[in-house]
């Protein structure tokens, strides 16, 4: 318990001195001064694994986990997709506060190398906010970012050389841990310090292989593909991390609870948040568990609160969309005798994913599909990913499971229903756009309502799960799209008005609905 009170303190500290800055602030301000890497970094993690939650939320709308139930207005830009410079600013506000406290880390390792350890950790986590950044606005100043008062208007690089960048950054983390690991004089970093991995360099390697096979497999085919193609054969000898990578720097349910539950079911005082209030999910995420696309009632159960009669509706159909039932998402028969609970909301305490197990094994699977059989076959992975998805919904908080919950049978049982159909039979595909489709369409659903975001970047790079027409079961783009593409939906963000105020370098973009992400290749 020492451990996490001194965690939750750090995190304080770092949260006010992080709140509303700009990336031209100082990074080194009075209150960061007072504190030092050690305690630096939970508080940032902590950061990050609320970050996710954000992120989660603004995914969900988009590709349909998630939209407001019948009569609910207010939702202006989210259902027109007509973004502009001030719609969703926390979404590049909040992670360049968190690419400061990393930032800190670094810089302060500069000065004092006993920190090593701590820099390159910090390193890899400046790589995976970038991803997010330059996933949801493109350009972003990565060379001339986060130098505080000696670079005010730092200029934008472009975002396929951003990407070229991050993984150069992750190769060079691994080997600054490697060089330092057991290094005289170095600070090794302890278990209070690391609320991800308590201080295994090993699972932090492996961490930075996940998320340069991320960065690998969404750049593939695009401007930077040949560096893409060579960069495959040059991850560490570590492997890569097959669990969930989750957040816990002590959450409390009586101070400082999981942010998943504070953003999306309620506060610790019991207060029902505006989402667990009025959303439900579409009609369209609902065909993939109810047997119009997939049948899949382990997972519907586990996720859906009245499975398989769920409230859902369509994005800005006000009128006919049905009220919520108000937590929609806490599922069906997910109590265990002794009141612990499985499924999404298993616990105030519930550790926070930042990255699924189930993501690594689909981004293996498709890695092995265009012939980067990097550990195991594409189809190996496609069905451990499926696997992984079913383990992290049948958990409890502390990992254990229901007696008598077996999520491999419930794997086989799902794959004998669906038998035939190559969206979860792999040997049904005949065409590799099939295997890809299906991947990427498990994913989805391996997804759902806990990194919204990550879906949301797969469809706009891969146009999958497939959406057709403007039915309600076929499609979960809003009847009030503004768009003026022909699928109807956005392409990006628009950065905040505070940087287009701040920065003359800030890309000027013209809307929503055009200048892709480098990787969008539709």
């Amino acid at each position: 318990m020492k451990k996490y009170i001194i965690i939750l303190l750090a995190a304080s500290l770092i949260l006010f001195h992080s709140c509303d800055l700009d990336i031209n602030d100082n990074p080194n301000s009075p209150t960061a001064s007072l504190v030092t890497p050690e305690y630096i970094l939970p508080a940032a993690l902590a950061s990050t694994a609320s970050n996710i939650v954000t992120y989660n939320s603004y995914g969900s709308f988009l590709v349909g986990y998630q939209l407001p139930g019948k009569g609910i207005s207010g939702y202006g830009s989210t259902y027109t997709y007509n973004f502009t410079s001030t719609d969703n600013t926390g979404l590049w506000n909040n992670v360049f506060g968190n690419l400061r406290d990393y930032q800190y880390i670094i810089t302060e390792a500069q000065d004092d190398p006993q920190y090593a350890l701590f820099a390159a950790v910090a390193r890899i986590l400046k790589v995976f906010n970038y991803q997010l950044l330059v996933d949801t606005y493109g350009d972003a100043p990565w060379t001339e970012g986060l130098q505080g008062k000696e670079n005010l208007t730092p200029a934008y690089d472009d975002d396929a050389e951003v990407y070229r960048l991050l993984v150069e950054e992750i190769d060079a983390a691994i080997t600054e841990i490697n060089e330092n690991a057991e290094a005289v004089g170095v600070l090794a970093i302890k278990e209070y310090s690391d609320p991800l991995f308590g201080g295994n360099p090993d699972k932090w390697k492996q961490f930075a292989n996940n998320i340069k096979l991320r960065l690998l497999v969404r750049a593939s085919g695009t401007t930077i593909d040949s560096f893409v193609q060579s960069a495959f054969s040059t991850f560490s000898a570590d492997g890569f991390l097959k669990d969930d990578v989750s957040v816990n720097p002590g959450y409390s349910a009586s101070s400082t609870q999981n942010p998943y539950w504070t953003g999306l079911h309620s506060s610790i005082a019991g207060s029902i948040t505006t989402a667990a209030n009025y959303y439900i999910p579409s009609k369209y995420v609902l065909t993939f568990y109810n047997g119009t696309v997939l049948q899949d009632d382990v997972r519907g159960a586990l996720i859906y609160k009245g499975y398989p009669s769920v409230a859902s509706g369509q994005l800005a159909d006000e009128t006919n969309n049905p009220n919520s039932p108000d937590y929609a998402w806490t599922g069906t028969g997910v109590a265990d005798d002794d009141g612990t609970r499985v499924g999404l909301f298993k616990d105030r305490t519930q550790s926070q994913p930042i990255f699924l197990a189930s993501e690594t094994y689909f981004l293996l699977a498709e890695a092995a599909l265009t012939g980067h059989t990097l550990d195991g076959d594409a189809k190996t992975n496609f069905e451990k990913g499926i696997l992984a998805s079913f383990d992290y919904l049948n958990q409890k908080a502390n990992g254990s499971y229901i007696e008598g919950v077996n999520p491999e049978a419930d794997l086989g049982e799902y794959l004998a229903e669906n038998a035939g159909n190559y969206l979860a039979d792999y040997d049904a595909a005949t065409t590799d756009a099939q295997r890809l489709e299906a991947i990427i369409t498990q994913k989805y659903i391996a997804l759902n309502y806990i990194h919204g975001h990550e879906a949301w970047n797969e469809f706009r790079r891969t146009t999958y799960p497939r959406i057709s027409g403007t039915n309600a079961t076929t499609t979960f783009v809003s009847i009030r799209s503004q768009s003026t593409r022909s699928d109807k939906l956005p392409v990006r963000q628009i950065y905040p008005q505070a940087e287009y105020n701040l920065n003359a370098n800030v890309p000027k973009v013209a809307n929503a609905f055009s200048d892709p992400v480098f990787w969008d290749k539709d």
